[in-house]
């Protein structure tokens, strides 16, 4: 006899059969906790697994360089491209039959500056901007060259001043000065040409700002300007054209009878999405302009010198992004001057246009623009894509609305954006607009004068 646990006396034949249900009781429980310790092992890699796929996948959608951040783009372009197929009801797209000019020539631009009495010499302006002395001010002297001239292609740009109380002055070139800016009397009109081969195959535009008014465009040696009834030159603007093949040429090669726009971007620029916009624009022969936060501009010269390499307008932000509303007049003058240098520095030109942060305005913020010879762009078109950050968001904001002479507000900081202009700026050239910088637009709409808010440029 045999003993169990609780010292009861059991058979021998039982003992065995307790021995055996011992023997499965204790296997099972092996059993349960293997699969126990099993389950726990599981549970521990799948909470590894998921924390890391979870850092992965946040880095890929910050950086948007993974796999999550791909698809997110390529899905945020697919319904920008649906966007931009829509066609507002009641309209037919338009497509546009574009002149081509001469084929066998680059483009080539004017670089001008001023002498503005009292004030001094300007930096220099670029091809079809505008030259305007500040309000109360007025030009005495003048000086311009060439930009991107096709090698071994002979001549240059000439141009002569007619000078109050003195007449029409000899013809001078390369950046030579024509007036007089050691004295005080004001220009009263203007005439320019091309020399050499280069009058074969270019036009040069221009027009003066006179008694608050802007002259039609001149060209190849017309007077431009009244002289001789007491009317002073307060701004100039000057443009080279290459000829067409048939039919007329205009300044900017822009076509006056057919729709423009201007697409605007603030606030950068930046390293990402302002490149890609340079190439769409470049790609479609389409121009912007880009309204620059000083502080910026040092740290992106070769993207600035782009912008003025492909006939973009590079314009003034403030150099903090400073609102005109809340900070003392001597401040926003610095605000803009150190603008205005940076980017000349950077990009050899000088901007003429200054966009108010936020929109905001005030008559004293105005006189100042005004004091420094700018005029102040707002816009008729707000894509608000820096609240979104949704390009089909933003080409709907554009499409849905535009209308021929449209200003349009993006900000050139974010990829949604420039996923959305690689859209926008092909469907729009698509649609009939031509694609042109704030200047160009008011070159044909009446113009713009210094200390002025402008938000739209309609026929």
């Amino acid at each position: 006899m045999i003993k169990d646990n609780e010292n009861v006396e059991v058979p021998e034949e039982e003992d065995f059969e307790l021995q055996k249900q011992r023997e499965r009781r204790k296997r099972k429980a092996q059993r349960q906790s293997q699969k126990v310790r099993t389950l726990q092992r599981m549970l521990c890699i799948g909470a590894v697994v998921l924390c890391v796929g979870t850092v992965v996948l946040a880095a890929e959608m910050i950086s948007g360089k993974g796999t999550g951040g791909t698809a997110g783009r390529e899905s945020h372009k697919a319904g920008a491209v649906s966007a931009a197929m829509r066609v507002p009801d009641g309209e037919e797209r338009q497509t546009a039959e574009v002149k081509r000019p001469w084929v066998d020539v680059p483009e080539m631009g004017a670089l001008f500056g001023i002498h503005v009495q009292g004030k001094g010499w300007s930096n220099y302006f670029a091809d079809n901007a505008y030259g305007m002395a500040p309000v109360g001010g007025y030009i005495t002297a003048i000086r311009a060259t060439l930009h991107n001239q096709p090698v071994g292609m002979s001549g240059t740009i000439e141009y002569q001043v007619n000078l109050s109380g003195s007449g029409w002055l000899d013809w001078e070139t390369n950046a030579n000065e024509a007036g007089g800016a050691l004295g005080e009397m004001p220009l009263e009109a203007v005439c320019m040409r091309l020399t050499g081969e280069l009058a074969e195959h270019y036009d040069v535009f221009y027009s003066v700002l006179q008694a608050n008014a802007w002259t039609d465009w001149m060209k190849n040696g017309e007077e431009a300007g009244k002289p001789g009834v007491g009317l002073r030159v307060d701004g100039i603007r000057v443009s080279v054209a290459r000829k067409q093949k048939d039919g007329d040429c205009y300044a900017g090669e822009i076509d006056p009878s057919r729709p423009m726009v201007a697409l605007t971007y603030d606030d950068g620029p930046s390293k990402n999405a302002t490149p890609r916009i340079l190439a769409a624009l470049k790609a479609s022969g389409g121009r912007a302009t880009f309204f620059m936060v000083g502080n910026r501009v040092g740290k992106h010269g070769d993207v600035i010198r782009q912008m003025v390499e492909q006939g973009c307008e590079v314009a003034n932000h403030t150099y903090d992004h400073t609102l005109m509303t809340k900070v003392k007049p001597e401040e926003l003058e610095r605000q803009l001057e150190l603008t205005n240098q940076a980017v000349a520095d950077t990009g050899g030109v000088t901007p003429v246009l200054m966009r108010p942060c936020g929109g905001a305005t005030n008559d004293v913020g105005m006189g100042v623009a005004g004091a420094i010879s700018m005029p102040a762009i707002l816009w008729s078109i707000d894509t608000l894509d820096w609240k979104t950050k949704d390009a089909s968001a933003t080409i709907s904001a554009v499409l849905d609305h535009v209308k021929d002479g449209d200003i349009i507000l993006m900000h050139d900081l974010y990829d949604a954006t420039a996923d959305a202009s690689e859209v926008l700026i092909p469907e729009l050239v698509k649609r009939g607009y031509q694609l042109v910088t704030v200047s160009e637009l008011a070159s044909y709409r009446g113009g713009m004068t210094p200390g002025k808010s402008y938000y739209k440029f309609r026929p």
